[in-house]
């Protein structure tokens, strides 16, 4: 089962938009360290649709040798592609991860059949456990609680990410899924309400920048202690809305950056974080507890 504070990690990258494999070694290392419970490789805040497959699949070759038995590995695999979505769930399968995440098909808007044979395709292809993402604000398209139910009955499909702040999307998700399905919040600001009705846990955005006390508030619901959890995530609220300030992952990175574990680049479309927004994203950092360099990266 899929449980936890997860983090969709960021990809480190140098100015001259190579990926930067210390600083990689150097984010697991950290994540681990502070009980990160897995990452995701390659989401939506590891810039997947600019990293090609070679890429996806040597930052996922790296944090399986160096995560294995410590930190559960995921990566992402998903495109609004179906043939291109299979090819890829069929060779990031093999590399030894956890699971396999894939995002709803982006930009054609299918209806849900055309999800549900999608995903089908992408399961049946993959050699590890597929976690169904559904992100409505970003892709213009969502994953109903009925679909996800038709999928559920695959073997190979565990979990679903549901980044909606709608409450009852969880409550009917929960309602309706078989025992031993993860629900998982894909929303910061709402994810403890997620997991006081029964979703398991969170990937995350915000666990880049203050992983331990997401840990600790993720632990503590899970255990039914909410008062704890939401005492905890009170303090990450500015950060769960700031981290937004901008299309993410620019925000995230610039924070990242700022904690001296990467350098503060991105590649285009995406541009740095602007200057206007730098001292807000500072005062998220400082009221979560995180300790920012002197200097800007």
């Amino acid at each position: 089962m899929f449980s936890g504070s997860m983090v969709a990690i960021v990809t480190p990258m140098t100015v001259d938009g190579a990926l930067d494999w210390p600083a990689w070694d150097r984010l697991l290392d950290f994540h681990m360290g502070e009980g990160t419970d897995g990452i995701v490789v390659a989401g939506t805040t590891g810039e997947s649709p600019v990293l090609s497959l070679p890429e996806i699949a040597e930052l996922t070759r790296r944090a399986v040798t160096r995560c294995r038995g410590k930190m559960k590995v995921m990566v992402g695999a998903g495109t609004n592609s179906t043939a291109t979505t299979v090819q890829r769930t069929r060779e990031l399968s093999k590399l030894g991860v956890d699971a396999v995440m894939l995002v709803t098909p982006y930009y054609n808007k299918p209806p849900q059949e055309g999800l549900y044979r999608h995903f089908l395709a992408a399961a049946d292809a993959s050699d590890a456990p597929i976690i169904l993402y559904n992100v409505p604000k970003r892709t213009a398209v969502d994953l109903l609680p009925a679909t996800v139910v038709r999928l559920a009955s695959h073997p190979k499909i565990v979990a679903v990410k549901e980044a909606n702040a709608d409450l009852s999307r969880a409550r009917e998700l929960l309602a309706t899924l078989p025992q031993g399905f993860s629900v998982l919040s894909g929303d910061d600001a709402t994810a403890m309400d997620f997991m006081a009705v029964g979703a398991r846990g969170v990937i995350s955005v915000t666990g880049n920048v203050a992983p331990r006390r997401l840990h600790e508030a993720c632990l503590a619901a899970l255990r039914g202690d909410m008062a704890t959890a939401r005492a905890i995530d009170a303090d990450l609220q500015l950060l769960h809305r700031d981290l937004f300030i901008e299309a993410s992952p620019i925000p995230v990175k610039w924070a990242v950056a700022r904690m001296g574990l990467i350098g503060n680049a991105i590649r285009l479309p995406l541009v740095e974080l602007a200057p206007v927004h730098q001292e807000t994203v500072a005062r998220a950092m400082r009221a979560a507890g995180v300790t920012l360099e002197d200097q800007a990266a």
